[in-house]
């Protein structure tokens, strides 16, 4: 499966990229990184710069049609920047659309919520997140790791880099169940 992985230029928490993406490619997949802009990513862990990766396609440029999954990473800027560009709005609700399956961990829930796409589901994320997913119209869990399936696609989503290993572990059997191309 070809997996898009949607990130802003800058402020990705880089473990959310990297564990995600290697965990795909070991499981097989095509993994392309996303973002608003050509070039470059910067990756931090937490507040402090880390590493930088480059861009292979541009919203705008690229479409939902050509993957079978999106993994959204988070970190507090990512999907702040993320959720205020339209293009990459429109990209993330292409996924629902179609009925693709959806990945999101941390803060990442934020530009599912501009989206709108989580009312009538049930979802984690970074605990600050829970009024602003509840406002949206989702039910907020504070699990580990989620899965929901309301709709016509399915959503994994988890809270934090400590459930990263359990993200990992969801997310790809998910993706793998699915039957997009």
């Amino acid at each position: 499966m070809r997996i898009a992985f949607l990130t802003a230029p800058e402020g990705v928490e880089q473990v959310e990229l990297t564990e995600p993406w290697q965990a795909a490619v070991d499981a097989g997949h095509e993994v392309v990184l996303v973002s608003t802009s050509p070039g470059k990513i910067q990756a931090f862990n937490h507040l402090d710069k880390a590493d930088t990766f480059p861009v292979q396609e541009v919203v705008g440029e690229t479409s939902a049609d050509s993957f079978g999954g999106l993994v959204l990473p988070g970190g507090v800027a990512n999907p702040d920047f993320l959720r205020m560009d339209d293009k990459a709005v429109a990209f993330v609700r292409d996924f629902f659309e179609q009925g693709r399956p959806v990945a999101a961990i941390c803060h990442a829930p934020w530009t599912l919520v501009e989206a709108d796409v989580v009312r009538g589901r049930v979802l984690t994320s970074w605990p600050s997140l829970r009024t602003d997913l509840r406002n949206a119209g989702a039910t907020w869990v504070d699990e580990q790791v989620k899965v929901c399936d309301h709709g016509p696609n399915k959503l994994v989503t988890s809270r934090k880099p400590d459930d990263l290993k359990a993200f990992c572990e969801t997310y790809l059997e998910v993706f793998g169940a699915e039957q997009t191309p």
